[in-house]
Parts: C-alpha cells; structure tokens; sequence
C-alpha cells in the first residue's frame, strides 16, 4: 500500500468529518432549519473515503441524494456545503440547490443529483469528454442498490463499455432502496453480475473496509486512466439510517442497525483500530483528528446560521433556459 501517514491521517479525520457533518445536518433539520429533505450518509464512510483518495484532484464525481460523504471525501469545504445546505448565499449554489444538488467544478464534483441514477449518464459523458480531450482523467459514479435497476445504467454502461471510456460505476450496496429492502428486487445474487450484460468487468468490495475500497479503487482506475475502459464496482455496506430524516424504519427487522454500529462493523471504528494496531497510531492522536473534525462541523454550522439569505433580485441569475 503507498499511502503514507500523512494520508491516512486524512482518511481518519474525513471519515469522522462525513459523520458529524451528516449528524449536524440532522439536527438542523429537526430544528426547522436546514430547507428541503436530508439523507444522511452515516455507516458509508468508508466507500467515499477510500474511493476519493484514489483520484486526483481534477478526476470526476457525481453523486447521489445522499451525497455529501462524496462531496467531503473529495475535497468539499464544509462550510460552502453547509451554508447551500441553510438556504444561504454563501453556498456552493448560493443557496439554490441544496442537499441534493452540491457542486464544485474545481474539483471534479459534477453534483449530486435528487434523481436516482441521475448522475450515471453525466459521469459517461464526463468520461467521454475526458477521453475526447486525452486528459487523462476518469470519472466515478456513486449509484446505489436502487440506481442499478435504472435502464440509463445499461445504456451508459454499454457505451463506455464498446469506447473503453475512463468511468467506474461504483455501487454502494447499503442493503435498501428508499424505504425496502433492495434485495427481493434485484435478480442477480451478486450486483457484481450484472456487470456481465454491460461488457465489462465486475468487482465486489467491503465498503467498511476503507483500505480495501482504497486499493480496489485504485486499481480500477489506474486501468480506466490507461485505457482498459469501465468497471462495475460493488461496495457492500450498510445504511444507518432512514432513507429520509424522520424515516419510521418499520420495514427494517429491528437490532438489525445496531449489529452494523459495532465496532467490528462500523466503518470509523474498524479504522482507527487498524491505525492503531497496524500503523503504530496512538489513541491520542485519533481523539486529535476526531476532535478537528467535530470543530470543523461546529466552524461549518456557524458559518452556515450567520450567512446571509440569497437577495430576492437574485432569484433568476444562474438559471438557464
């Protein structure tokens, strides 16, 4: 592995951050104050994480509804995605968009999209472009187990698939599509074989591993970004939470939730004690990255709450026809 202390120290306290961010986002939400709907990424860490640190600064991302673990992982500052989160001009839209829609083109994140696999073909034509250019750079979809029942997937995976474009379909498997199980809805036994019909390879991952989705991704990429073309990646995993903020949970058995908060499942914790075992971190230097990533959420929320609302004249800037 060639990651270095510095990075997995990143890794650490972006994992922590992606957490309490959606944990704020949850209580501001419950407080009457976050605007829209909020899906909170918590117990998926571990697949933006280890996926993003296997890009470069300028390769592509499109997300999902519950985007804004992509977002952090790629390099996303809190307080922009904070601030669009509350409405304000200070956003990464300028209040417009919201949870669903963050964006920043500086480094690679296409948006999220409220759309379930909305962001599969935008991902394909980035791709294309990347390609088109010979720039070098690849593109990474996140979809989940309800995405890859969408049609667009068999036709962009076709398609990058027959011009070998630059572009991996990562699938978080977090076990449910909005509010059922997405298992007695999907055909194949594994998500992996579907990668067949599209023509290309199809792999499978622990999502809560985050240096096993690290070297996997690397790997899929570095063969995206030679010209070996498109790859199908499943990342098993878990979802926490409800679909929704306020999501009942009746159809989830119930303990089932807490078997994956474990230590030996939960993503952060199964982390920071490989650091701790196997790359000589101290206990304390975990508690440090943790606490950074608490204030960095507490910086992101204030920043947020003492932003200004967007101008009313502004209403019809930025909107395109």
């Amino acid at each position: 592995m060639n990651l270095n202390r510095i990075q997995l120290a990143d890794m650490y306290h972006r994992m922590w951050l992606i957490r309490y961010f959606d944990a704020g986002a949850r209580d501001l939400f419950m407080q009457d104050k976050l605007r829209g709907a909020t899906h909170t990424y918590t117990g998926q860490e571990g697949v933006a994480v280890g996926a993003c640190m296997a890009l470069n600064r300028d390769d592509y991302v499109t997300s999902t509804h519950r985007g804004h673990g992509h977002c952090l992982a790629k390099g996303g500052d809190p307080q922009r995605m904070m601030a669009e989160l509350l409405g304000k001009a200070t956003g990464y839209c300028k209040g417009k968009g919201g949870s669903m829609h963050i964006a920043d083109l500086d480094i690679g994140i296409l948006g999220a999209n409220g759309i379930v696999g909305g962001g599969i073909g935008v991902a394909t034509g980035a791709a294309y472009s990347a390609d088109a250019r010979g720039s070098g750079q690849v593109a990474i979809c996140f979809i989940g187990d309800g995405a890859s029942n969408q049609g667009v997937l068999m036709e962009a995976g076709n398609m990058a698939a027959l011009w070998k474009l630059p572009v991996i379909y990562l699938c978080e498997q977090n076990q449910y599509a909005e509010f059922s199980p997405s298992r007695p809805f999907i055909a194949v036994n594994e998500l992996q074989d579907k990668a067949a019909g599209f023509g290309m390879p199809g792999l499978t991952v622990d999502g809560n591993d985050v240096l096993a989705v690290y070297e996997i991704t690397q790997q899929v990429v570095e063969r995206a970004r030679s010209g070996g073309g498109p790859t199908f990646l499943v990342a098993k995993t878990y979802r926490i939470e409800g679909h929704t903020v306020g999501d009942p949970l009746t159809y989830r058995p119930k303990g089932e939730a807490d078997l994956w908060k474990s230590p030996e499942r939960d993503p952060i914790s199964r982390f920071g004690r490989l650091l701790v075992d196997e790359f000589d971190f101290s206990d304390e230097q975990l508690d440090g990255l943790q606490q950074h990533a608490r204030k960095d959420t507490d910086a992101a929320i204030a920043f947020g709450m003492e932003s200004p609302e967007p101008e009313p004249a502004d209403l019809w800037e930025d909107v395109y026809k």
